[in-house]
């Protein structure tokens, strides 16, 4: 396992690439692909290379890594594991608990993000949920649609509040979510 301190790999430090495992301030992400391989592309003048990143890819936890490009521009980049784009949300709503079919309870939830999966859910601090149950949720997108979202999710994680689900088999990404996923950027972009 690796801790705070520098890393250096004659083949990933390079004149182009330099890691560093970093604090928890998070500037950028890069995802690993199947071959794993990881494509950094500088914010200042654009170059890019593509890097060897297998000693990392089965890490379970986060890697983030310093980057000095030739140009003198330094920065930090989060190799993202997952396989598909989530996007960063924070959108209030609600959820409801479903067992046997029936409604048993529920409460007040935030989607903390979203990818064509599932979602990620900050619930209400009392809850009954446990990993496999269904639970309905409902929210309006924050973009110019302000679209309806209901949709039924599995839970596959729990950590205090945070919910990790999984859209159910019936369910699936729609025209308005598929839209709200890949268009819009929000205010902050």
């Amino acid at each position: 396992m690796f801790q705070n301190k520098p890393f250096r790999d004659k083949k990933i430090v390079n004149r182009f690439t330099q890691f560093t495992f970093k604090g928890s301030d998070m500037t950028e992400k890069v995802y690993i692909s199947s071959t794993k391989m990881t494509t950094f592309v500088c914010p200042k003048c654009h170059k890019s290379k593509t890097v060897n990143v297998s000693k990392y890819a089965d890490l379970d936890k986060k890697v983030k890594v310093s980057v000095k490009c030739p140009c003198g521009y330094a920065y930090t980049s989060v190799l993202e594991k997952r396989k598909r784009y989530r996007k960063e949300t924070n959108l209030p709503g609600s959820y409801i608990r479903i067992v046997n079919g029936k409604q048993m309870g529920g409460g007040l939830m935030i989607v903390k993000d979203l990818s064509t999966i599932g979602m990620k859910l900050k619930i209400d601090a009392c809850n009954d949920c446990d990993i496999g149950d269904v639970i309905q949720v409902e929210f309006y997108t924050d973009d110019l649609q302000r679209a309806f979202i209901k949709k039924k999710v599995i839970i596959r994680s729990i950590n205090g509040p945070i919910i990790g689900t999984e859209f159910a088999p019936t369910e699936g990404i729609d025209k308005a979510l598929g839209f709200y996923l890949f268009n819009y950027k929000g205010d902050d972009d």
